[in-house]
Parts: structure tokens; sequence; C-alpha cells
């Protein structure tokens, strides 16, 4: 028979199998009952091994994308335009290091970031490469394009000329000047005429030492090989007498037309036993290296000077040369026409008129001097009229 009750409770059963309730308050009844209990974790998920190889794989993965995206912006960087707005030089000394060099070119507002700069040469695998010299950096030129310039080494070039004709003293007043160059001038002075009339082309803080040394070496190549192509039947003794009398040529005449007959006339005179009478070996005697000032002319007293240069009244050839000869000159000495002249004199024209006789250079001398009296006329009115211009203003 079953009861019926109004009190809730929880069906059980008896020892005898039958089913019976049992009581439950009414707070009891009210509270939910509990669910399905989660799986029990493996001791394998619990151990700190595996804790700790997902963590590393976690920081791993993020330390690849981080890698990536300064990759990506560092890349960009490198090869984006640079800070500068306007073109420079840089000057880069040997033995610097990629850190050294960055750091100039970020003090120097060429790059932006040094670090950046160093990095982008070593992941290129340049970082051993780059060149000490002088280079021009490009405005807005990129890290990339630095890199590129200190590679190729191609230094900015500097030029110093040496003219034919220019004293050993000149040269080196030149070479001293010349404020690419680096160091203090030899101790020494080489002998007259031993340095080549040549243009020098270098890098900034080449040594003045040096090219003193590759002025030498060049002209002692320059003579020795003019010189074994010279004619056999020069009245000169040795290399030393063909300097002196290419010197002489190259200071008689810029013409190159004329040098190799100005050379057989001092030939010619040389094998006749006749004074060279060359005005520029008295000028030599005066001044020395140092030249004449260009305003001074030469008097008559100052070819009546006892000097060892003064070829008016020495037999032969002065000591030693007067200049520093260039190609030209030393061609015309080693190769002179075949002519018979004796003499020349200027022509009014930069050049020089040539004659085999005296009587024929006497007339030539006497032209000559109506030519510069009619230019010293000419000078006299210019002056003249400017002064009175000067002086109506």
């Amino acid at each position: 028979m079953t009861i019926e009750t109004e009190s809730t409770g929880s069906f059980g059963r008896a020892a005898d199998g039958a089913q019976t309730i049992v009581p439950k308050s009414a707070s009891d009844a009210l509270r939910p009952e509990a669910g399905t209990p989660p799986p029990k974790r493996s001791r394998g998920s619990r151990n700190q091994f595996v804790v700790f190889l997902n963590f590393v794989v976690s920081a791993l993965f993020l330390v690849a994308i981080a890698a990536v995206v300064a990759l990506y912006f560092g890349k960009r960087t490198f090869e984006a335009p640079g800070p500068s707005t306007t073109a420079s030089t840089v000057l880069i000394k040997p033995n610097s290091g990629v850190q050294d060099i960055a750091d100039q070119l970020e003090r120097r507002g060429l790059i932006s970031d040094a670090r950046i700069f160093w990095l982008g040469t070593r992941a290129l695998g340049a970082d051993g490469k780059l060149k000490a010299g002088e280079y021009e950096v490009k405005a807005g030129a990129s890290m990339r394009d630095i890199m590129e310039v200190l590679k190729s080494g191609k230094s900015i070039l500097y030029s110093l000329t040496i003219p034919e004709g220019l004293t050993v003293e000149q040269a080196f007043q030149r070479i001293a000047e010349h404020e690419a160059l680096s160091g203090d001038m030899p101790a020494s002075v080489p002998v007259e005429g031993s340095l080549a009339a040549d243009t020098q082309r270098f890098t900034r803080g080449t040594t003045r030492q040096q090219i003193v040394d590759k002025l030498l070496a060049d002209q002692d190549k320059l003579v020795e090989d003019i010189w074994n192509r010279r004619a056999r039947d020069l009245p000169l003794a040795n290399r030393d007498e063909f300097v002196i009398l290419a010197s002489i040529v190259e200071k008689e005449t810029g013409v190159a037309d004329e040098r190799s007959r100005v050379a057989a006339v001092f030939v010619n005179r040389l094998n006749k036993g006749m004074r060279l009478q060359s005005d520029p070996t008295i000028i030599y005697g005066i001044y020395g290296g140092k030249g004449k000032p260009a305003e001074k002319p030469i008097t008559q007293s100052d070819l009546k000077k006892q000097t060892p240069y003064n070829t008016y009244l020495i037999n032969g050839l002065p000591p030693t040369p007067i200049a520093n000869p260039g190609r030209a000159a030393l061609e015309a000495v080693a190769n002179p026409s075949q002519t018979a002249d004796l003499y020349f004199v200027a022509d009014g024209t930069g050049g020089h008129v040539f004659a085999k006789t005296l009587d024929e250079h006497n007339e030539n001398v006497a032209r000559w001097r109506v030519i510069e009296k009619k230019k010293a006329a000419e000078a006299a009115a210019a002056a003249s009229q400017g002064a009175a211009s000067t002086t109506g203003q």
C-alpha cells in the first residue's frame, strides 16, 4: 500500500528491497544536484618539465615574430633615403671598424641609426669590406648606398700639377701648400731638374713625402727611357748634361713646334765651341730656384754678372739644370732638328725667328727691337689714357 505525504524526500531501498522515502528539508531540496565530475588530469600533464617546455615554445614563437618584424623594419630603414639634405664628404681613416664608421656617420647626420647600419653591413657580409678613404655621400643617400660607396674604395681624388719649367724649390712650395696632403716636407731638397713635370692624382691623407718620391721616380724613369733613344752624335757626355740642356730648352720656349729647333741651335753651338748665351741661365744664376720676379727685366748689368750659370761668360753648360724639364724638352734634346741654325730671337708673337749667320741674326734682332719699342709706346699711351680717365672722374 502506498502512503502519500507532503514531505519532500529522496527515495531509498530497504533491506528487503522495498523502496523507501528519505525525508529532506526544504533547503536541501532547493540545492542543485552535483554534476558529472571532470576527468582526472594525468600525471604527465602536471609534470613541471612539460610546463617549462610549453613556456619555451611560446617564448620562441614570440621571439620569432618579433625578429621577423624587426628584420622587416630594419631592412626598410637600411634601404630608405637617409637624413642628409646636401651632398657631403666623409673621411674613413685606416683600420676603422664598422662600429666606428657607423658612429661617425650618425654623428655627421648621414644615417639615422648606427646600430642598423652596423647590423645591415654585417648581415650582408660587408663589414670587413669597407675601405679607408674620403668619399662623397650624395644627399638622401640610404645606408645601403653609403655601404656600397665605402665598399667600392672609389675615394675622392685630388690633383697636384707641377708644370714644365718650375724649379725644385717652386715645385716644393706647391706640394707644401696643398691642403689635402699630410705630413712634413722632406728634410733635404733634391737636385735641380729631378722632379717630373706632371699631374699627380691622390687621395686625402697621402703624404708629401710620397708625392715627392713619386715625382723623383717618374722623372728618373722618363729621363732614362729618352736618354736610351737619343741620337748618338750628341755633344753630351752623360745623363746629367742631357737634363741640363733640356732644362735650358724648356725655359727658352713654350712653343711645342720650336723645341727641337731651339735644341738644335744649342747642340750646334756646343759642337762649334760657341757659348750658349741663354738668358734663362743668367736669371737662374742671379735668383736661383725662387725665380725672377715677373716685373723685373734683364738688364745689361745682369748679362755681365759673374755666376757659374752665366752662359754669356762661361763655356759649355752650366753646372746644374735650371728647372725641371718636361717630356717634350727632353725629347727635343735627345733628337734635335737637323739644321745649321746658330741663333734665335723672339719674333713678337710668342715664338722665335732663327738664323744661320750672325748677319741674319742681327737683322732679326733689329726687327725685334722695333717691335719692342712699339709695344712700349702703346703700353705708355694706354697707361696715360687710363690716368687721364681716372682724373676726369
